[in-house]
């Protein structure tokens, strides 16, 4: 006679491993975990059927007895805005990159403005198909689940809110930054030890000049810097569709000192995830609206479908600040440290991070986290 026996194919191996997650079992049968697997199990999984039936003693059916069949249903499937091919091309990357710099680990996120998330991409990875062979660590993805304290990429929210809240213009000059700016007993320096006196706001981003952000989030005061940070989602969830988000806590309103509220203009002291970093610079991109990211485009099986609607959670400014940071963000890609960034005929808003991580209570002065958040075409973003 014939065995039947379930078996899982996972052609791709372990192409998108983080955002599919995984099937896998425990007391009560198989559940999915992780990502996509484990957010939309109940969606996934559909009901195993039964047959009740007389039997005789012997435990043969009675062929005019009791009969009663329940079907099986099968799981709904999930029509993902995941692009194979830039997955593909991002996998490769970054295995590369990583390798060349000898980084530990590394993430990639491609995502369109209004929330649909085309690519995402972490190493070191694993093989779903042998997902128990893998470090636990390994199963969560970086880009939902770890929180890092941003550094420079997170200075174009603050600019954002300076400009929208009306205390700073582009043209701004700043009247703090001739040299270190001392703060209690904290002196906050350059990332160079270089000072620009009367530099202006858009040179404050090209420069990447942590004097000018200090100067930015003093005319913003605690109350706007905090409202303008909530608004943007940090400290609050994405509401993105993949199981383990982790939601990293802004530090509560009364507890701001001035410390805080001047390191955080430069991203430090701050914890965010990648996903919170992309959905925010998404807003930029968005006119000012809040995307809220977006795996899944539509669900279907057995002639149902149903659109999943993308939703965003509001605006966080207003259309003309998010230009007026879009043109600095330029300038930045152009003349600023990632100059690298820009491919032949393409116009990029972006802004590079390199920030220390934060060891039992101070900063680790050999490791660093070098980022980089931005938009391509500048002027009409698409990605």
């Amino acid at each position: 006679g014939w065995n039947k026996v379930n078996s899982r194919l996972y052609p791709e191996a372990s192409m998108a491993a983080h955002l599919l997650g995984f099937v896998g079992r425990d007391e009560k049968g198989e559940r999915g975990y992780f990502g996509l697997e484990g957010f939309y199990d109940i969606t996934l999984s559909g009901k195993s059927g039964f047959v009740r039936q007389e039997k005789d003693l012997r435990g043969n059916p009675i062929p005019f007895g009791f009969f009663s069949e329940v079907p099986a249903n099968n799981g709904l499937d999930l029509v993902t805005y995941i692009d194979r091919g830039a997955q593909f091309i991002i996998e490769k990357y970054l295995k590369e990159g990583v390798q060349k710099y000898g980084a530990k680990s590394g993430s990639v996120v491609i995502m369109k403005p209004a929330g649909e998330v085309l690519a995402m991409a972490s190493t070191p990875s694993y093989d779903p198909a042998k997902y128990n062979k893998a470090e636990q660590k390994v199963l969560k993805n970086p880009v939902v689940a770890d929180a890092f304290e941003p550094g420079s990429v997170f200075k174009i929210l603050v600019m954002a809110a300076g400009l929208d809240a009306g205390v700073v213009q582009p043209d701004t000059k700043c009247d703090i930054c001739t040299g270190p700016v001392q703060i209690g007993k904290y002196a906050i320096r350059t990332w160079d030890d270089h000072y620009h006196p009367d530099t202006t706001m858009e040179e404050v981003i090209v420069h990447s000049d942590n004097t000018g952000m200090v100067f930015v989030a003093g005319k913003l005061g605690k109350d706007k810097m905090f409202d303008y940070l909530n608004r943007f989602g940090v400290g609050r969830s994405t509401e993105v569709d993949l199981e383990e988000e982790a939601v990293p806590a802004l530090r509560e309103q009364d507890m701001w000192g001035d410390i805080d509220l001047a390191t955080s203009s430069f991203g430090q002291g701050v914890a965010i995830t990648p996903i919170q970093l992309i959905r925010a610079a998404a807003a930029i991109a968005n006119n000012g609206i809040l995307p809220i990211p977006r795996f899944v485009d539509k669900i279907k099986g057995g002639g149902f479908e149903q659109k999943v609607p993308l939703q965003d959670a509001g605006r966080v400014i207003s259309a003309e600040s998010a230009s007026k940071i879009t043109k600095m963000m330029i300038a930045a890609v152009r003349y600023g440290e990632s100059k690298w960034a820009a491919p032949k005929g393409f116009v990029v808003a972006g802004k590079t991070g390199t920030a220390q991580i934060p060891i039992s209570g101070h900063y680790d002065p050999n490791k660093t986290m070098a980022s980089f958040v931005g938009f391509a075409p500048a002027e009409n973003p698409k990605f």
